[in-house]
């Protein structure tokens, strides 16, 4: 069978989950039909007009970019906006349209976007700039329900997703416990008397459900549940990998703040550089993010870093954290960012190949860095 946009999806979910990414964010599916072929994956940084020119040249094929095509709510979809004029174009072409942007920029084990800023100046020690528990792709849904009650409600919730752990099924953990109401004179009480306090011995239930099956399940518990209204938590589950954005690391030796610029100029493709410090500032410890790092300045201070290098970085932003003592390179969001992308097409083919994927991976030919 030829491969689909949705499988696709899962492969690129399974490597950069969406509950990575920052909750500001716009990922996955973007434009087209989950069910539509997939025969090319077209990888870029950026989706704009010639790109998706690009990938309706040939087979039917899916652009997996790192910027979201789709970033801001739009209030109508016209050719009026880029976005909304290039998503149309999209549509026309048969051409779907999907992203992996902070989910991707966090991925651990040198997948990230930061990493070729580390590796152009070798720096050792590294380690992330801003680090968290990473979300997984579960949660846990923890409701109370009468003991009577129980085997109905824990195997509707197991046959709409929940309760599932490896080869186990209907995995469920109970406590008994004590729940207290006081019906209005508009309720309709599985039990109690309407306007007075009244207590039920309740079990409470656990079962883990994946994010994408959270919303079968909660209507599942409404459709099971003897309770005219059923308390229920759904808690994010945390897997215990810690993934943060941007990178903190040591130069092999002290090196002047003019020769590490320099050195990022020659090394980092396309990159339009400008640096703001003392050019004879020795700095050993580094932090790199890239694309816009600014709002990463903090934790560079933080942790004691020499510079940071990023790109976008402002007048005013630049003034303060020189004042800090903090010295900045700029490479561009672009140079910063589009270095990643030969490794994330490598690391997406090698995924395909394991999953039995047969779609051909290629980078996509068109420039997309705006700046000459």
């Amino acid at each position: 069978m030829p491969d689909t946009v949705a499988d696709w999806l899962e492969l690129v979910h399974a490597l950069y989950p969406p509950a990575q990414a920052a909750t500001w964010d716009n990922v996955g599916l973007q434009v087209g039909d989950p069910a539509a072929e997939v025969e090319r994956v077209l990888v870029g940084l950026d989706v704009t007009g010639a790109v998706v020119e690009e990938a309706a040249e040939g087979p039917p094929t899916l652009v997996l970019a790192h910027h979201p095509l789709l970033f801001r709510p739009l209030e109508r979809l016209t050719p009026q906006t880029a976005s909304g004029r290039t998503a149309l174009l999209a549509a026309r072409r048969g051409v779907a349209v999907a992203a992996a942007h902070t989910n991707l920029d966090v991925a651990a084990d040198g997948a990230g976007t930061s990493e070729p800023l580390a590796a152009c100046l070798g720096l050792v020690d590294v380690a992330s700039l801003g680090s968290g528990l990473r979300e997984g792709s579960r949660c846990k849904l923890v409701t109370f329900v009468p003991e009577e009650a129980v085997e109905a409600v824990v195997d509707a919730l197991a046959a709409a997703g929940a309760g599932t752990i490896g080869e186990y099924e209907r995995c469920s953990f109970r406590v008994r416990g004590t729940g207290t109401f006081r019906p209005s004179v508009d309720a309709d009480p599985y039990s109690g008397r309407i306007g007075e306090d009244a207590a039920e011995d309740e079990l409470r239930v656990e079962m883990e459900v994946s994010r994408s099956r959270a919303g079968s399940v909660v209507r599942a518990l409404h459709a099971a549940h003897p309770y005219e209204e059923a308390a229920y938590d759904l808690l994010p589950v945390l897997d215990g990998a810690e993934v943060g954005l941007g990178l903190l690391g040591r130069l092999p030796q002290p090196t002047a703040l003019g020769q590490v610029a320099a050195t990022v100029r020659e090394r980092l493709p396309a990159a339009h550089l400008r640096f703001a410090g003392d050019p004879e500032q020795v700095v050993e410890t580094v932090a790199c993010v890239g694309g816009a790092g600014d709002s990463y300045i903090p934790a560079a201070l933080a942790a004691g870093a020499d510079v940071l290098i990023t790109g976008d970085l402002r007048h005013h932003v630049t003034l303060d954290a020189l004042e800090l003592g903090l010295a900045l390179i700029d490479a561009g969001h672009h140079a910063t960012e589009v270095a990643a992308m030969p490794a994330w097409r490598d690391r997406l083919e090698a995924g395909a190949r394991r999953r039995g994927l047969s779609a051909t991976v290629v980078a996509s030919s068109v420039a997309t860095g705006p700046w000459r």
